[in-house]
């Protein structure tokens, strides 16, 4: 039943956030990044969020500074959103899942897949 509820609960949060991280203003956070998964804890205290940027790793790790910069403010935005009891303390991880699907697929192409 908790799995259920924390599923529920990370896209819900994933959609939410998605929503935020395009309202930001801060010049760090590249406007090409994307959110590529949610998970939470089992008691939904700690949200860990991968990010990816079409621009890079670099790109992705330089967001995640201002991410984490503009998180008291992301984490009242969460709890005002989604009227949850507590909002998760959010820890932001840069992913280069994009950047590795695209190779993955130009290697597809050039094979004649």
């Amino acid at each position: 039943m908790a799995s259920f509820k924390s599923d529920r609960l990370g896209e819900d949060v994933h959609r939410e956030l998605t929503a935020i991280l395009r309202e930001l203003k801060d010049p760090r956070i590249d406007p090409m990044l994307s959110i590529v998964r949610v998970e939470l804890s089992n008691d939904l205290s700690h949200c860990k969020v991968f990010v990816s940027s079409f621009r890079g790793m670099d790109a992705a790790k330089e967001s995640v500074s201002g991410l984490r910069s503009a998180e008291g403010f992301i984490r009242r935005e969460l709890f005002r959103r989604l009227q949850i009891r507590k909002a998760p303390a959010l820890h932001f991880v840069a992913d280069d899942s994009i950047a590795h699907a695209a190779e993955i697929n130009q290697k597809l192409k050039d094979l004649g897949c």
